[in-house]
């Protein structure tokens, strides 16, 4: 509204202001059809199988995508074993410039590969722009400074690489997750063969058009698009020496047995139900704050997403009050609208399996509310953000991962209470705690059974910060030094 102007502000959503449709109108080229990146080449697969990958808030065909096999597996890992040797005598100094360049150029091109993954993975424009896309960069620019210096990272002398990596990724936040995994191991001198979830793939194989701009060498890095098909063959070859996956509890545990034949090493960062405890000293709308953030925000990093909000008893009402009022302003639609907060879903299946937890939650005395106003598009795959109470630690919508975004409430009296939900669950991935006395803070955090832990915020990340889990949440660690081990073997 300008200065000028006497047109009275509309409201919606409660007491939120109605925001004007802002959509990104950027033009993003992308291809009718995409092959593999193998041996630093576009290729075909060797059936000539393509699959289309869909945009999830329309419906409607992005692009065609190669379906990759055994063959197509096969002929990745022997470029990567033929490209192995030079990269690891390749001087860590050189490593590292050709890191610094990748990132640099995913700066350059931030806004195309925002606008890219937002159109193939449905992700809210904001998050791509201003999460999504300078993390993956700083993870480059972050393991760029440490190949040469890796000496000094370890306890033990002279470490060198393991060789062929596999590395699988799931459909959120594909670009960095690719960049999780990709960074620390070429910094570490080792080749990689890359498969991106087949929801999401076109923003990884830009990426590969950027491996050819800074002119990195052929094979060390390749990627293989398709379905789970394509992840077995990859997880199963002998050729690899190490194997990094993110996903599901249960595909994880298909990778380690897989893993176990092979005798490749494992890092896995799998699912989670993770809590956010919330005493009755802790600056209330700070933590409502963060629960949103944490749950209904962010959903590329879903995996972490605060599901479980443990609230201290005497303030229950006043919790469920604030939050019902803060949902009612999410506003859910176009993803590629700068106000936009929630996108859709990555597939109809996952709609499904959304609204069969629901059910089961409401059968089990579950009270669902959906607060959010916003109208939901007539296409594509949605979920109202939604707020369950009056459930119960033995719930299913308190033990198992629903990907989506639904917050499920409990109570606790006392801090021992809190921590024993928080703890009852075979997840262990991050946790948050909100507490305005930082001894009580630290005290609940080291006895949370989970890879980590914030006090007073939520979903911060950084390249310097290592992420994982414990028990069935994972095994290994992504991001600082901790996330250089799973790539190095020593003399």
């Amino acid at each position: 509204m300008t200065a000028q102007s006497t047109r009275q502000p509309e409201l919606s959503f409660g007491s939120a202001w109605r925001y004007a449709d802002a959509p990104d109108s950027t033009p993003i080229e992308i291809a009718h059809r995409y092959g593999h990146f193998i041996d630093g080449e576009f290729v075909e697969p060797a059936d000539g199988k393509h699959i289309a990958t869909i945009n999830p808030a329309t419906d409607e065909p992005i692009s065609d995508i190669a379906a990759g096999d055994e063959s197509d597996v096969d002929r990745a890992v022997r470029a990567a074993r033929a490209a192995q040797a030079k990269w690891a005598r390749t001087k860590p100094r050189e490593r590292a410039k050709y890191l610094f360049r990748i990132a640099r150029r995913i700066q350059e091109r931030a806004h195309e590969l925002a606008v890219l993954e937002t159109k193939d993975a449905g992700t809210p424009i904001r998050e791509s722009r201003d999460l999504h896309i300078p993390l993956a960069a700083q993870h480059f620019f972050y393991n760029a400074g440490w190949a040469d210096k890796l000496r000094y990272a370890f306890a033990v002398a002279s470490p060198r690489p393991v060789g062929v990596c596999g590395q699988i990724i799931p459909a959120g936040a594909p670009l960095l997750m690719a960049a999780r995994k990709l960074a620390p191991a070429l910094a570490c001198g080792n080749t990689c063969i890359l498969k991106p979830s087949e929801l999401s793939s076109l923003v990884v194989l830009r990426l590969a058009e950027i491996l050819q701009e800074v002119e990195l060498p052929p094979g060390v890095v390749n990627i293989v698009t398709g379905g789970a098909k394509t992840g077995e063959a990859l997880a199963a070859h002998t050729g690899l020496r190490a194997i990094s996956f993110t996903g599901s509890t249960e595909t994880g545990k298909r990778i380690a047995r897989a893993a176990a034949e092979t005798g490749a090493r494992v890092t896995l960062q799998l699912s989670g139900k993770s809590p956010n405890i919330v005493f009755a000293d802790a600056s209330l709308d700070q933590a409502i704050e963060g629960a949103v953030q944490g749950v209904f925000f962010s959903r590329g990093l879903s995996c972490c997403a605060g599901a479980r909000l443990l609230v201290e008893e005497p303030i229950l009402g006043e919790i469920v009050r604030k939050l019902k009022i803060r949902m009612a302003t999410i506003r859910v639609g176009d993803p590629l609208d700068k106000n936009t907060d929630v996108g859709p879903l990555a597939c109809k299946q996952q709609l499904d399996t959304i609204k069969a937890y629901l059910k089961t939650a409401c059968d089990a005395s579950a009270q669902l509310h959906e607060t959010s106003a916003s109208p939901l598009p007539k296409k594509g795959s949605w979920c109202r953000p939604t707020l369950l109470t009056d459930v119960h630690p033995s719930d299913v919508a308190c033990r198992e991962e629903i990907p989506g975004p639904v917050l499920a409430v409990m109570t606790f009296r006392t801090p021992d209470e809190a921590i024993a939900q928080a703890n009852d669950t075979p997840f262990g991935l991050a946790a948050g705690v909100w507490t305005d006395k930082g001894s009580k803070g630290r005290e609940i955090a080291n006895r949370l059974k989970a890879g980590v832990v914030w006090c007073n915020t939520y979903h911060k990340f950084d390249a310097a910060s290592p992420v994982g889990g414990c028990r069935e949440s994972g095994l290994g660690r992504e991001g600082g030094i901790q996330g250089l081990r799973p790539y190095v073997e020593f003399s």
